[in-house]
């Protein structure tokens, strides 16, 4: 049975058809990368540019030469160097309390299933619907004031961060999804085998399990390299702050060229997360198809 699509095999054949369909690829093809790239692209440019030459010609190709002094300057001077290390320490928790806490919720949702199981997958979807501006207050004055701590407070420490970036109910739910999916056969045999609750989860179901942890681990990272908000609140000694915060704050007190040079300097993470794991999450897309037989 012949596929079914919007032209026809015997369409294709023509020669008018053939060419207007290449050209509509063409056409789609560049637009995808000049929205895509394009913005990556020009701001790699104005990077290593001067600010006159980007407020005067921003999109000619340095007309004046290349000024490489702007990544050496918004990295000793700016300090980049400290806030890319304090943002690179808040992602790798936050990557680290969002997979433990994802892959064990979902292993105990979808794989122990407790009697209980039903009610706790509904409270969590059921905080899906709240929205996080409404949390904002009372989760802070939870960091400012943690219970059982007496009078510690988290703030300036990369606790108050990770901890709430932690209960992710998105990532709990599609991990449990994606180990609905997981063969139960593989599980039986393990526990007939003897296998305990840990073992099963450890040697079972976490290897099974790469590709939706390599999709929660580009979202978790993703999600705290960009946050703003939050950190702003719970982190306000500049010391500790990531380049999120950090950046706007010192704006208006930067030249453009270099201030481009330090926002350039902070995409490389994201950039590179995304060459690392882009086979991981395409393939991962249909949360589906990683077991085989």
């Amino acid at each position: 049975m012949s596929e079914r699509t919007i032209v026809s095999a015997s369409e294709r054949r023509r020669p008018g058809t053939r060419i207007g369909v290449s050209v509509t690829h063409v056409f789609l093809f560049a637009s995808l990368v000049i929205a895509g790239l394009g913005p990556i692209l020009w701001l790699a440019k104005a990077a290593i540019t001067p600010t006159q030459d980007t407020l005067q010609q921003p999109f000619a190709l340095w007309p004046n030469g290349i000024d490489w002094e702007n990544l050496s300057t918004a990295w000793n001077d700016i300090h980049i160097d400290q806030y890319f290390f304090n943002t690179i320490v808040i992602a790798a928790g936050a990557w680290l309390t969002q997979l433990f806490i994802a892959a064990t919720a979902g292993y105990a949702l979808s794989v122990l299933r407790p009697k209980y199981a039903p009610i706790l997958n509904a409270l969590v979807l059921a905080t899906l619907f709240i929205p996080g501006i409404v949390l904002l207050v009372p989760l802070y004055l939870t960091i400012v004031n943690p219970p059982l701590l007496g009078d510690m407070s988290l703030l300036n420490t990369y606790l108050a961060v990770w901890l709430p970036m932690g209960a992710n109910a998105f990532n709990i739910l599609l991990v449990k999804r994606f180990f609905d999916n997981l063969p139960r056969e593989v599980f039986e045999a393990a526990k007939t085998d003897g296998a305990g609750p840990f073992r099963l989860f450890w040697s079972i179901v976490l290897p099974m399990s790469k590709p939706i942890l390599g999709v929660v681990s580009v979202f978790a990272i993703i999600a705290a390299w960009k946050d703003y908000l939050w950190p702003m609140l719970v982190l306000p000694d500049p010391a500790v702050q990531p380049l999120s915060v950090r950046l706007p704050a010192v704006q208006s007190q930067t030249e453009l060229d270099v201030f481009l040079a330090a926002l350039a300097i902070a995409t490389l993470i994201p950039i590179a997360m995304f060459l690392l794991f882009q086979s991981v999450f395409l393939r991962s897309a249909g949360l589906g198809g990683a077991v085989k037989g």
